[in-house]
């Protein structure tokens, strides 16, 4: 797996939430990797949301 390619479960929600993405598509690299790194670390939907939901903060 490419280390840019974005888990498909995280491409999924950030695609349920639109604002979402256009946060993480505007954050600087180092911080776009670390919430990756993050939702490849998640071990359930509930998890992977969360990844999401602290996009909003």
């Amino acid at each position: 797996m490419d280390q840019q390619q974005l888990p498909q479960g995280f491409s999924m929600a950030l695609s349920q939430r639109p604002e979402a993405m256009e946060r993480f598509a505007a954050l600087p690299e180092t911080e776009r990797q670390a919430v990756i790194d993050a939702a490849r670390a998640a071990t359930s939907k509930a998890e992977m949301r969360s990844c999401v939901d602290r996009l909003m903060q």
